[in-house]
């Protein structure tokens, strides 16, 4: 019998009918209060857990790229740079992927909602990578997704010295969502 774990002094004892019965109030109070302490502390520490999954931290980066030239949009255009669609990029014949985003499918669109938001995604980082030169890492072993797309933060250093990170540009215009991998939710 699993519960309750009989002891040898326990024998000739009427045992307890509920799992609450038999253990002190301090026992209880724990027992009860330790999910409702693990959920609060995860809650806490979204926000840092959150930022720490999207951009790899310097010391597990490999030295960022510097990425110049002209870029246009795959397929209209003859330029070794392009657009693919809201969160892949085309330079000469590699394929890179923001880290931290998703964007609509423009090639495979559900519905005509997520054909025109992925239109206006595109449209975000043509505009985002057509503002000058911009530096690209990724973390160190340079990981592929399943498709085989290099995956890489791409950040600006701005005249005042701030950095601008492309992809969280691109979560403030709405078109694209935060994305740390698993599944995918529609956007139709």
């Amino acid at each position: 019998m699993p519960w309750p774990r009989r002891k040898s002094h326990d024998y000739g004892r009427v045992l307890p009918t509920h799992r609450w019965q038999g253990l002190g109030r301090r026992q209880r109070f724990w027992r009860a209060f330790k999910p409702w302490l693990a959920l609060g502390a995860l809650l806490l520490l979204w926000p840092l857990l959150d930022a720490a999954l999207v951009e790899p931290p310097a010391a597990l980066s490999g030295a960022p790229e510097r990425v110049t030239g002209p870029f246009t949009r795959c397929g209209t255009g003859n330029s070794a740079n392009c657009v693919v669609d809201g969160d892949t990029l085309r330079i000469g014949t590699r394929r890179i992927r923001l880290i931290g985003i998703d964007a609509p499918e423009l090639h495979a669109p559900a519905c005509p909602a997520e054909a025109a938001q992925a239109e206006s995604a595109t449209e975000a980082l043509l505009a985002l990578v057509r503002q000058g030169p911009f530096d690209m890492a990724g973390p160190l072993g340079d990981p592929r997704d399943k498709y085989g797309r290099e995956l890489r933060v791409l950040t600006r250093v701005k005249p005042d010295g701030t950095v601008q990170s492309l992809g969280a540009d691109l979560l403030a215009t709405g078109t694209v969502r935060r994305y740390l991998g698993g599944l995918r939710g529609g956007w139709c």
